[in-house]
């Protein structure tokens, strides 16, 4: 099996081989991915984080040893927006970014050269308490929504939640609902705590949609943008019209007791 790293700030991940067709996700500067299927100008990759699978442009990516696929892990880029070289140029990287196989601060993937010597967020010591998951929620505030974006410059409701979940060091699956097959059940709101997640359906049953709880009243969620709304038992109502937007259907509790 061919073993890549995304060399670029952010790579749309696609549904098929073509520019045309639908953004399914994306992959993010120092993510790695297992390369399925291969031609000069497209990969079929596997994404190792979540093993979700696309079309990527094959330029976006650069083959690594198994040592290096590996040592994906817990440094991540704390800022919204980060500088590091590549190959001696610039380059702005999304928070979140993976700092994978770096040593003081330097990698070489394949002969490409990467020095960073900025500030590491370290997955390992996250802080899940009430005030942590508040900060680091806020941070991304009014943050475009973007059918299959999980980065800073534009995201949908499940790349929000698992791109939140990855500072605080739990792996969640990429889409709405298949996130809600993970964690356990809450069964009322009121019994919900800080960094619950509450997934919504649509009339055919089908959840379309995810936000993580602040508390038994409010959520944050990417609808439009990442906005605070108000909940209750039924589901979202958005904070400046009034209106109702989600229908809830579970809670679940992904954070450790």
């Amino acid at each position: 099996m061919i073993r890549a790293i995304c060399c670029v700030p952010v790579s749309p991940l696609r549904a098929e081989s073509s520019h045309r067709t639908e953004m399914v996700s994306q992959l993010i500067f120092g993510e790695c991915c297992e390369i399925l299927e291969q031609s000069k100008e497209w990969s079929r990759v596997r994404l190792k984080y979540d093993g979700y699978e696309g079309w990527c442009t094959s330029s976006h990516l650069v083959e690594v040893n198994e040592e290096e696929y590996e040592s994906e892990g817990y440094a991540l880029t704390p800022d919204w927006v980060t500088s590091l070289e590549y190959n001696g140029h610039p380059m702005m990287v999304p928070m979140g970014s993976h700092l994978t196989a770096m040593k003081n601060g330097r990698a070489e993937w394949r002969k490409n050269r990467v020095h960073y010597k900025g500030k590491v967020y370290d997955r390992a010591a996250a802080q899940t308490d009430a005030k942590s998951i508040r900060q680091l929620t806020y941070k991304f505030l009014n943050i475009p929504y973007l059918w299959g974006g999980k980065s800073m410059f534009g995201l949908d409701c499940s790349g929000f939640t698992q791109t939140v979940y990855k500072f605080l060091n739990i792996s969640l699956l990429r889409d709405a609902y298949q996130q809600a097959t993970q964690g356990e059940l809450v069964g009322f709101l009121e019994e919900a705590k800080t960094g619950d997640l509450a997934f919504f359906d649509n009339e055919e049953g089908r959840i379309t949609h995810v936000g993580i709880l602040l508390n038994s009243h409010e959520i944050i969620h990417a609808s439009g943008k990442v906005r605070v709304d108000k909940i209750d038992n039924e589901g979202i109502v958005q904070s400046e019209t009034f209106l109702r937007t989600h229908h809830l259907r579970i809670i679940k509790r992904m954070l450790p007791a």
